[in-house]
Protein backbone atom coordinates (compact mmCIF):
# COMPACT_ATOMS: atom_id res chain seq x y z
CA UNK A 1 0.00 0.00 0.00
CA UNK A 2 1.31 3.42 -0.94
CA UNK A 3 2.07 5.58 2.09
CA UNK A 4 -0.29 6.40 4.91
CA UNK A 5 -3.25 8.74 4.42
CA UNK A 6 -2.69 12.35 5.40
CA UNK A 7 -6.31 13.41 5.04
CA UNK A 8 -9.57 12.01 6.36
CA UNK A 9 -12.70 12.84 4.38
CA UNK A 10 -16.15 11.92 5.61
CA UNK A 11 -19.59 11.43 4.21
CA UNK A 12 -22.01 13.56 6.22
CA UNK A 13 -25.49 12.02 6.30
CA UNK A 14 -25.54 8.72 8.11
CA UNK A 15 -21.81 8.87 8.88
CA UNK A 16 -21.24 11.98 10.99
CA UNK A 17 -24.89 13.06 11.23
CA UNK A 18 -27.67 10.74 12.38
CA UNK A 19 -30.32 10.90 9.66
CA UNK A 20 -32.88 9.26 11.92
CA UNK A 21 -32.62 11.92 14.62
CA UNK A 22 -35.08 14.18 12.77
CA UNK A 23 -37.95 11.71 13.12
CA UNK A 24 -36.80 10.77 16.63
CA UNK A 25 -37.37 14.34 17.83
CA UNK A 26 -41.00 14.20 16.70
CA UNK A 27 -41.71 10.49 17.12
CA UNK A 28 -44.71 11.12 19.33
CA UNK A 29 -46.38 13.25 16.68
CA UNK A 30 -45.54 10.83 13.87
CA UNK A 31 -46.96 7.97 15.87
CA UNK A 32 -46.44 4.19 15.64
CA UNK A 33 -45.14 4.50 12.07
CA UNK A 34 -42.20 6.70 13.10
CA UNK A 35 -39.49 4.11 12.43
CA UNK A 36 -41.06 3.13 9.11
CA UNK A 37 -41.34 6.76 8.01
CA UNK A 38 -37.71 7.43 8.91
CA UNK A 39 -36.45 4.37 7.05
CA UNK A 40 -38.52 5.11 3.94
CA UNK A 41 -37.53 8.78 3.99
CA UNK A 42 -33.87 7.78 3.85
CA UNK A 43 -34.47 5.04 1.28
CA UNK A 44 -36.30 7.34 -1.13
CA UNK A 45 -33.79 10.15 -0.63
CA UNK A 46 -30.91 7.91 -1.69
CA UNK A 47 -32.91 6.20 -4.40
CA UNK A 48 -33.73 9.54 -6.01
CA UNK A 49 -30.06 10.55 -6.12
CA UNK A 50 -29.19 7.29 -7.89
CA UNK A 51 -32.06 7.56 -10.39
CA UNK A 52 -31.25 11.18 -11.22
CA UNK A 53 -27.58 10.33 -11.73
CA UNK A 54 -28.35 7.32 -13.91
CA UNK A 55 -30.71 9.43 -16.02
CA UNK A 56 -28.19 12.25 -16.39
CA UNK A 57 -30.51 14.62 -14.54
CA UNK A 58 -30.12 16.65 -11.35
CA UNK A 59 -32.19 18.11 -8.53
CA UNK A 60 -30.44 19.43 -5.47
CA UNK A 61 -30.32 17.24 -2.39
CA UNK A 62 -32.57 19.45 -0.29
CA UNK A 63 -35.34 19.20 -2.90
CA UNK A 64 -34.74 15.45 -3.04
CA UNK A 65 -35.00 15.30 0.75
CA UNK A 66 -38.32 17.16 0.71
CA UNK A 67 -39.80 14.90 -1.96
CA UNK A 68 -38.64 11.79 -0.11
CA UNK A 69 -40.29 12.95 3.10
CA UNK A 70 -43.54 13.69 1.27
CA UNK A 71 -43.53 10.17 -0.15
CA UNK A 72 -42.80 8.59 3.23
CA UNK A 73 -45.55 10.53 4.98
CA UNK A 74 -48.07 9.85 2.23
CA UNK A 75 -47.28 6.13 2.36
CA UNK A 76 -48.36 6.13 6.00
CA UNK A 77 -51.38 8.35 5.37
CA UNK A 78 -49.94 11.23 7.38
CA UNK A 79 -51.12 14.66 6.19
CA UNK A 80 -49.92 17.27 8.66
CA UNK A 81 -48.29 20.37 7.09
CA UNK A 82 -47.00 21.60 10.45
CA UNK A 83 -45.34 18.27 11.21
CA UNK A 84 -43.82 18.20 7.74
CA UNK A 85 -42.22 21.61 8.27
CA UNK A 86 -40.92 20.63 11.69
CA UNK A 87 -39.38 17.44 10.34
CA UNK A 88 -37.62 19.32 7.57
CA UNK A 89 -36.33 21.88 10.06
CA UNK A 90 -35.07 19.03 12.23
CA UNK A 91 -33.25 17.58 9.22
CA UNK A 92 -31.31 20.81 8.87
CA UNK A 93 -30.02 20.36 12.43
CA UNK A 94 -29.45 16.63 12.76
CA UNK A 95 -27.67 15.24 15.80
CA UNK A 96 -24.06 14.21 15.35
CA UNK A 97 -23.18 10.67 16.38
CA UNK A 98 -21.59 10.76 19.82
CA UNK A 99 -18.30 9.42 18.53
CA UNK A 100 -18.00 11.98 15.69
CA UNK A 101 -16.53 14.98 17.51
CA UNK A 102 -14.02 13.04 19.68
CA UNK A 103 -12.83 11.14 16.61
CA UNK A 104 -12.36 14.32 14.55
CA UNK A 105 -10.53 15.99 17.43
CA UNK A 106 -8.21 12.99 17.74
CA UNK A 107 -7.37 13.00 14.03
CA UNK A 108 -6.80 16.75 13.88
CA UNK A 109 -4.61 16.52 16.96
CA UNK A 110 -2.41 14.09 15.07
CA UNK A 111 -2.06 16.30 12.02
CA UNK A 112 -4.75 14.94 9.73
CA UNK A 113 -6.59 17.32 7.45
CA UNK A 114 -10.29 16.60 7.91
CA UNK A 115 -13.18 17.37 5.63
CA UNK A 116 -16.66 16.43 4.55
CA UNK A 117 -17.58 15.35 1.02
CA UNK A 118 -21.33 15.02 0.70
CA UNK A 119 -24.17 14.88 -1.77
CA UNK A 120 -25.87 17.46 0.43
CA UNK A 121 -26.76 20.89 -0.91
CA UNK A 122 -24.35 23.55 0.49
CA UNK A 123 -26.92 25.33 2.64
CA UNK A 124 -28.16 22.20 4.35
CA UNK A 125 -24.60 20.99 4.87
CA UNK A 126 -23.47 24.25 6.43
CA UNK A 127 -26.46 24.25 8.76
CA UNK A 128 -25.94 20.62 9.66
CA UNK A 129 -22.26 20.70 10.58
CA UNK A 130 -22.70 23.98 12.47
CA UNK A 131 -25.68 22.86 14.54
CA UNK A 132 -23.96 19.56 15.32
CA UNK A 133 -20.89 21.42 16.61
CA UNK A 134 -18.56 19.87 14.04
CA UNK A 135 -17.65 22.97 12.04
CA UNK A 136 -14.55 23.87 14.12
CA UNK A 137 -13.20 20.34 13.63
CA UNK A 138 -13.36 20.40 9.82
CA UNK A 139 -11.01 22.05 7.35
CA UNK A 140 -13.54 22.01 4.55
CA UNK A 141 -17.10 20.98 3.70
CA UNK A 142 -17.37 19.96 0.04
CA UNK A 143 -20.66 19.50 -1.79
CA UNK A 144 -21.45 17.52 -4.93
CA UNK A 145 -23.80 20.36 -5.83
CA UNK A 146 -21.04 22.28 -7.63
CA UNK A 147 -20.90 19.47 -10.18
CA UNK A 148 -24.67 18.88 -10.35
CA UNK A 149 -24.11 15.16 -9.98
CA UNK A 150 -23.99 12.73 -7.08
CA UNK A 151 -21.66 10.18 -5.57
CA UNK A 152 -20.58 7.59 -6.49
CA UNK A 153 -19.62 9.56 -9.63
CA UNK A 154 -15.81 9.73 -9.69
CA UNK A 155 -15.87 13.47 -10.32
CA UNK A 156 -17.42 14.05 -6.91
CA UNK A 157 -14.64 12.17 -5.12
CA UNK A 158 -12.13 14.18 -7.14
CA UNK A 159 -13.32 17.32 -5.36
CA UNK A 160 -11.46 16.09 -2.26
CA UNK A 161 -8.17 15.38 -4.00
CA UNK A 162 -8.32 18.74 -5.76
CA UNK A 163 -9.02 20.62 -2.55
CA UNK A 164 -6.21 18.98 -0.59
CA UNK A 165 -3.89 18.77 -3.62
CA UNK A 166 -3.51 15.10 -2.82
CA UNK A 167 -3.31 11.78 -4.57
CA UNK A 168 -6.23 9.41 -3.95
CA UNK A 169 -4.12 7.03 -1.85
CA UNK A 170 -3.32 9.90 0.51
CA UNK A 171 -7.01 10.22 1.45
CA UNK A 172 -8.92 8.04 3.88
CA UNK A 173 -12.58 8.20 2.91
CA UNK A 174 -15.08 7.24 5.58
CA UNK A 175 -18.75 6.42 5.01
CA UNK A 176 -21.50 4.42 6.67
CA UNK A 177 -23.05 3.88 3.23
CA UNK A 178 -21.70 0.73 1.61
CA UNK A 179 -22.29 2.01 -1.94
CA UNK A 180 -20.35 5.19 -1.07
CA UNK A 181 -17.42 3.28 0.41
CA UNK A 182 -17.36 1.17 -2.75
CA UNK A 183 -17.30 4.26 -4.97
CA UNK A 184 -14.51 5.76 -2.90
CA UNK A 185 -12.46 2.57 -3.09
CA UNK A 186 -12.92 2.41 -6.85
CA UNK A 187 -11.70 6.00 -7.10
CA UNK A 188 -8.52 5.02 -5.27
CA UNK A 189 -9.17 6.31 -1.77
CA UNK A 190 -8.34 4.16 1.23
CA UNK A 191 -11.97 3.39 2.05
CA UNK A 192 -13.47 2.79 5.49
CA UNK A 193 -17.00 1.46 5.87
CA UNK A 194 -18.62 2.27 9.22
CA UNK A 195 -20.96 -0.69 9.67
CA UNK A 196 -22.80 0.33 12.83
CA UNK A 197 -25.67 -2.07 12.26
CA UNK A 198 -23.48 -5.10 11.65
CA UNK A 199 -25.05 -5.51 8.20
CA UNK A 200 -23.89 -8.24 5.82
CA UNK A 201 -20.95 -7.22 3.66
CA UNK A 202 -21.83 -5.98 0.18
CA UNK A 203 -20.04 -4.45 -2.80
CA UNK A 204 -16.95 -6.57 -2.05
CA UNK A 205 -16.07 -4.27 0.85
CA UNK A 206 -14.41 -7.11 2.71
CA UNK A 207 -11.70 -6.81 0.04
CA UNK A 208 -11.93 -3.15 -0.93
CA UNK A 209 -12.34 -1.38 2.40
CA UNK A 210 -11.58 -1.49 6.09
CA UNK A 211 -14.77 -2.30 7.97
CA UNK A 212 -15.23 -0.69 11.39
CA UNK A 213 -18.13 -0.86 13.88
CA UNK A 214 -18.12 2.86 14.66
CA UNK A 215 -16.17 6.10 14.24
CA UNK A 216 -14.36 5.64 17.55
CA UNK A 217 -12.33 2.85 15.98
CA UNK A 218 -11.04 5.03 13.14
CA UNK A 219 -8.03 6.76 14.77
CA UNK A 220 -6.49 3.44 15.75
CA UNK A 221 -7.21 2.01 12.29
CA UNK A 222 -5.34 4.95 10.78
CA UNK A 223 -2.50 4.56 13.23
CA UNK A 224 -3.32 7.96 14.69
Amino acid sequence: MKGSPQYAVFDAYGTLLDVHSAIARHAGRVGPAAAAVSALWRQKQLEASWVLSAAGDYEDFWAVTERALDFALATQGIADPSLRLDLLEAYRSLDAYRDAAPMLAALRGRGFGCGVLSNGEPGMLAAGVASAGLEPLLDVVLSAHVLRRYKPNAGVYRLATEHFDAQPHEVAFVSSNAWDAYGAARFGFRAFWINRAGAPVEYWLDRLATILPDLAALPEALGA
